[in-house]
């Protein structure tokens, strides 16, 4: 090898001196790693984009796409409601969304006497009836179906127990969704089962979960007592996975039209979409502000290297020394000629709007207005709001059936007179209008 080779050997070596007296082989090769070397204050594996999103790095389950998707097709109802937890924790759209249905309603009420016979004591009905509005009162019903409401759009189901107090007064216990179902009715209402696993797997500790069996309602306590010794009757309907029927008369359910879904889960996987496009939108607007030094290094008259790798690398970490507290700087030493091509579109509209379609579909899948929350135009609003309403009519029904469970036991002589609570349709957008109405309908009347 001539002087002119063995320099040009000297200066191309991207690796250190071997020892010629190994057998050479390409996995001995010292290689110089360069992902590790210096980009400004990061290395070079470290500016990698990796478009995840935030909300993958904080719940890599319950913001991956697959699962979500993979749940709602399996009807997987306790990954769903995971998820939706989430989501309303952790997503202003999708709390929002959820906040809107279920105070869409205003969940007003009014009780309706029907007398039968002309003989019955009006004295007696009025009684009855004064005592029935007492218990509607002291139950807070707007407060209870705002909060059952809410936890049929988050969760897709509401479960609970009723529990008499007294003549006017009643509590209600609200059961774990995860150990409930309901698989069919008994004279119209939802037959409700509880797993009594609930106690062993939710307190581990003994003392603890007989204190917390004791606070059920007897009729639990004794399913649980069954469960333990494996005596769960056949018409109870037990089996051995602990699940007990309990009393239709105190037991209750509500969902969404008989399914137990969320009820904008389907919007969820829009939602982990936008995360994803706003962190690329935000790093594309970081990587607008970097400014980048570039240093080539000379080579002699015969084109030849003049540094060698190694004080090449000297050469790009003096300098990126010297610029580390500069922001938004970064280093680039090179041997050739480098030329950077900026493949995106350099109008910020299409930025812009690219993130807006994303957005917008959103909504689109939630099938609710997206100008009910962003206030940029009013086209067919007010027939979107229809639209919602009628969504949830079914749930107004179950909540209405419920009610008239509370007073049935004014009820007792439905051939003499009965009682009747109604929802009204009053919404938060209609009810001037609906109050209005009423007036002049009772005024005509």
């Amino acid at each position: 090898m001539n002087e002119k080779e063995q320099k040009g050997s000297r200066n191309l070596r991207m690796t250190g001196p071997r020892d010629t007296s190994e057998e050479y082989t390409p996995d001995k090769r010292e290689n110089l790693d360069f992902s590790k070397i210096k980009v400004g204050l990061k290395t070079l594996e470290d500016a990698v984009l990796i478009n995840s999103g935030d909300l993958k790095k904080v719940n890599a389950i319950c913001a991956d796409k697959e699962t979500v998707l993979r749940a709602i097709d399996n009807y997987d109802y306790q990954t769903m409601r995971s998820v939706s937890d989430f989501f309303f924790k952790t997503n202003g759209i999708y709390s929002r969304l959820c906040k809107y249905a279920a105070n869409l309603y205003r969940y007003d009420w009014m009780l309706t006497p029907y007398i039968n016979e002309g003989s019955v004591n009006n004295d007696k009905v009025l009684v009855q009836f004064y005592n029935a509005l007492s218990l509607l009162d002291n139950f807070n019903v707007k407060a209870f179906l705002g909060k059952a409401a809410m936890r049929v759009v988050r969760h897709g189901a509401y479960y609970g127990y009723k529990i008499p107090i007294d003549a006017q007064r009643v509590a209600i216990q609200e059961l774990p969704a995860n150990y409930c179902r309901s698989r069919f009715e008994v004279n119209g209402r939802p037959a409700v089962e509880f797993n009594m696993r609930y106690f062993d797997e939710m307190f581990k500790d003994t003392t603890q979960r007989l204190k917390m069996v004791k606070m059920f309602p007897k009729e639990f306590q004794q399913g649980y007592i069954l469960y333990k010794k494996g005596e769960l009757p056949a018409e109870t309907m037990g089996d051995k996975a602990g699940w007990y029927l309990l009393d239709s008369k105190y037991a209750f359910a509500f969902n969404n039209c008989g399914e137990e879904i969320p009820l904008f889960i389907s919007v969820i996987p829009y939602l982990i979409d936008l995360d994803r496009a706003q962190d690329l939108d935000r790093k594309k607007m970081a990587q607008q502000l970097i400014k980048i030094i570039g240093q080539k290094l000379p080579l002699d008259k015969n084109g030849d290297l003049i540094f060698d790798v190694d004080e090449a690398r000297d050469l790009h970490n003096n300098a990126v020394d010297m610029l580390q507290k500069a922001i938004g700087v970064d280093v680039l030493t090179t041997f050739a000629d480098v030329q950077v091509e900026d493949l995106a579109d350099t109008s910020s509209v299409t930025s812009v709007d690219e993130l807006a379609k994303v957005e917008r579909s959103v909504y689109n899948a939630s099938g609710t207005a997206q100008n009910l929350f962003n206030t940029d135009g009013n086209i067919a609003l007010e027939k979107s709001i229809r639209s919602d309403e009628s969504s949830l009519t079914n749930l107004l029904l179950q909540f209405e059936s419920f009610l008239n469970l509370l007073i049935e036991d004014f009820n007792k002589s439905p051939k003499k007179y009965n009682f009747k609570v109604q929802l009204l349709n009053t919404t938060v957008y209609n009810y001037q209008e609906l109050s209005k109405n009423f007036k002049d309908l009772a005024a005509g009347g």
